[in-house]
């Protein structure tokens, strides 16, 4: 390739003979590089294109030469490369979040200030102006004004979602505190009624025997009656809960088409009236076969009220257990019946204790199926499967019929009782299901 040559201030390029290129100037050349780079701290994304890292280069400078700057061609005026000052760093203002569950002064003011003031407003229009009467009827109209006067007061220094979170927290709180109310209320009468009996050490180890319902408290009992309930849980247990678990077991491990149906029939027997189950018994066993009314009859109605439950609860508990539990099993050689016997129902054990306790708090308050399947008796009986055997329910509804001020004292000693009982056993569902979730 034939190098370029020079003709006089051009060049002569070999390509073409008609094409000049200016020339260099003739003066020396001053090459400076930046002295620093500028940075800011705002990210790169956010940086204008001034105020990016400027890589180092070289500067070309003009000529030291008396020729003009504005007569000089464009190639040859100097790169002047101005520094440019960096962007302020605006600070964004930090997010404070919002503390949830912890009452500050102003909302403990404001809570306080709106029920004083709501009660004073509802005492005025409905007693005062209206001239309303009632104790519900108040309560209501206090409710409502409170709200109203709650949400009216947090508006005014808060914003909108935050009186949405009050008013929810006010609506919830007050649920809960009237299914509190009902409760206490429920407990309290009941043991208050029926203290005169409880403080008796006879009213739990005598029976009704040769005991009229006028005679005073210090005699007779309802041991009969706590043995008679005592043996007929038991037997419904016994009879139920490998029923209720086997069918939880097929709906979840075995499947196939029944299952769907079989879930649906559960389901629907969940919430069958107690009293079908005692006219199913009744008509079967004790007209049909000619059955007597025992304790075995009672049992038998609580079996058909209990399997459904323990079913229904004891699936649930076994859908919880990890599917990689039953994959292992599998893998190491384990059979269908082996995973499910030492592995699946092992996992689950708190479940179905706590499914068998809620099913026993069920029935041990069911009074429909024996009035109509079980005979009341006054005297103690063991066997039952032979001669009436009276129960906690059955003695609780004689007796509070019986129009006696003593005997229905007994009554309501024996629903104190009963009540205590299923508290019991509810309390101790919760700590099993409790122990559960924490194993987890």
């Amino acid at each position: 390739m034939s190098e370029p040559t020079t003709r006089g201030s051009n060049v002569l390029d070999p390509a073409d003979n008609h094409r000049r290129i200016p020339a260099a100037p003739a003066g020396p050349i001053a090459v400076e590089p930046f002295a620093d780079q500028r940075s800011v701290d705002l990210p790169l994304a956010d940086q204008r294109s001034v105020d990016r890292p400027v890589v180092d280069r070289p500067v070309v400078v003009a000529p030291t030469g008396d020729q003009p700057l504005a007569d000089q061609p464009l190639a040859d005026q100097p790169i002047v490369d101005e520094p440019f000052a960096a962007a302020p760093l605006v600070q964004a203002p930090a997010d404070v979040p919002r503390e949830l569950g912890h009452r500050t002064l102003d909302g403990t003011a404001s809570l306080l200030g709106s029920i004083v003031g709501s009660l004073a407003l509802t005492w005025l229009v409905y007693e005062g102006m209206l001239a309303f009467s009632g104790v519900v009827g108040f309560a209501l109209s206090w409710w409502a004004v409170f709200v109203l006067l709650y949400a009216l007061v947090s508006r005014m220094a808060h914003p909108w979602i935050e009186v949405q979170d009050r008013l929810i927290s006010v609506v919830v709180t007050s649920g809960a505190t009237l299914v509190g109310l009902a409760l206490a209320s429920t407990l309290i009468h009941v043991f208050v009624k029926g203290w005169p009996a409880l403080h008796h050490l006879n009213f739990y180890t005598h029976d009704m025997s040769g005991v009229r319902p006028t005679a005073p408290l210090t005699e007779g009992g309802v041991s009969h009656a706590i043995t008679g309930s005592a043996l007929q849980v038991g037997i419904a247990v016994v009879i139920s809960l490998p029923l209720g678990v086997g069918t939880a077991v097929y709906m979840t491990e075995v499947g196939g088409r029944l299952s769907q149906t079989v879930r649906t029939v559960v389901e629907a027997m969940t919430a069958l009236p107690d009293i079908l189950a005692g006219l199913f018994v009744y008509t079967v066993l004790i007209i049909a076969l000619h059955w007597d009314r025992t304790g075995l009859t009672a049992a038998l109605a609580l079996v058909v009220t209990i399997i459904p439950i323990i079913a229904r609860s004891a699936e649930v508990s076994l859908r919880v257990v990890p599917n990689g539990l039953r994959e292992a099993s599998l893998a190491l050689g384990a059979s269908q019946w082996q995973t499910v016997r030492r592995v699946v129902l092992p996992t689950a054990r708190s479940g179905l204790a706590t499914a068998l306790i809620l099913g026993v708090a069920r029935i041990a308050g069911e009074t429909a199926p024996l009035l109509i399947v079980s005979g009341a008796s006054t005297y103690f009986n063991r066997n039952p499967i032979s001669e009436p055997m009276n129960s906690l329910p059955l003695f609780i509804i004689t007796a509070v019929r019986s129009g006696q001020p003593l005997f229905i004292a007994r009554g309501y000693g024996a629903a104190a009782l009963l009540l205590l009982i299923v508290l019991v056993l509810f309390a101790a569902a919760r700590f099993f299901s409790r122990n559960r979730g924490g194993s987890r």
